[in-house]
């Protein structure tokens, strides 16, 4: 007999059976509980259940499998987090078994990805492979007397930048996208510079949310957890005023997240600009929005920045144009 109960988001389920032990898992669908009910509930009158809590080993890929079904699915950046779990399952890593994973693993992951990534994107990775690893111990009933990713030392480094573009470069990226493939990677970096939109904002951006006649775009769901409207300044409106509609695709700016890193990659090449990410271009709008004379709550209200205090981050202004008020 199966029980069902909703805790936090996730369903949860309990199969009892007299004369059995009894299991319990949880689920964000309750399609998958009720599967996985009837399942357990089959196998074990049958006498073919595996009991998790016995398994005694697992691949590190199997972990990122299922930490991926049940864990990634019901997080914000989901899409992105599991494009990194495809990578790790690629990586030597993912073959060792979990009773076997120790420190030397970790932190030997930890140099070669370091070669690759900055500091930052390194500590991410480590940070999921703990999180995974304590998800199984504690939740998923498997073996594992410490977690090894808690005994190596850590990057250190922040992800905190004051990139701005300097003299020429903006002309020099614009004129370089407009070399791109992809008709929408052009007023997708213009807009991005004219509202300090975030790239999974701008990514996820639909027409229905674009209300041209009061100028403004609607963000029903952001980073922060709350919605909020972004203001479009008169350039900002020209652009979407211009920009090609997909007839099939009811997203503004219809590329994909993996797509526009390879397409911002071999722009800034054409452009021969060195040190620009795609995420330097918010700091840069709004580095702008204060030239332009707005102030911190203004500003906070446009980028969404719950913390005022997170804005010095981005805020960056010139030395030079501050000079020019002091006449």
């Amino acid at each position: 007999m199966a029980s069902f109960t909703k805790v936090n988001g996730k369903h949860h389920v309990r199969v009892r059976i007299k004369g059995h032990k009894t299991h319990c898992n949880s689920f964000i669908y309750k399609a998958d509980a009720l599967k996985w009910a009837l399942e357990t509930d089959r196998a074990i009158r049958l006498g073919e259940f595996q009991d998790e809590d016995k398994k005694e080993d697992i691949t590190i890929g199997e972990l990122l499998q299922r930490y991926s079904q049940q864990i990634s699915i019901s997080k914000k950046s989901c899409t992105i987090e599991r494009l990194r779990i495809g990578k790790m399952q690629r990586h030597w890593i993912s073959q060792i078994m979990l009773s076997k994973l120790c420190e030397v693993d970790i932190a030997r992951y930890r140099d070669e990805r370091l070669v690759e990534v900055s500091s930052v994107t390194c500590l991410r990775d480590l940070g999921l492979i703990s999180h995974m690893i304590n998800i199984a111990r504690r939740e998923w009933g498997y073996k594992k007397p410490n977690n090894p990713v808690s005994g190596i030392r850590k990057p250190t480094g922040t992800n905190q930048r004051n990139r701005r573009l300097e003299d020429g470069e903006e002309s020099r990226l614009l004129a370089s996208l407009s070399l791109s493939e992809n008709r929408w990677l052009h007023p997708l970096v213009r807009f991005a510079i004219e509202t300090a939109m975030r790239r999974g904002e701008l990514l996820s951006l639909k027409r229905f949310n674009v209300n041209v006649s009061k100028r403004y775009v609607h963000l029903p769901d952001t980073k922060n957890g709350e919605s909020r409207n972004v203001p479009l300044s008169p350039t900002a409106l020209s652009i979407l005023n211009d920009i090609p509609v997909d007839d099939i695709n009811e997203l503004v700016f219809p590329v994909h997240y993996e797509g526009l890193k390879g397409l911002w990659k071999r722009a800034v090449k054409r452009a021969d600009i060195t040190d620009l990410r795609f995420h330097d271009l918010r700091h840069e709008a709004t580095s702008r929005f204060f030239e332009k004379g707005l102030n911190v709550m203004e500003v906070a209200a446009i980028t969404g920045h719950k913390d005022l205090r997170m804005l010095k981050r981005y805020t960056h202004l010139r030395a030079e144009d501050l000079a020019l008020k002091l006449i």
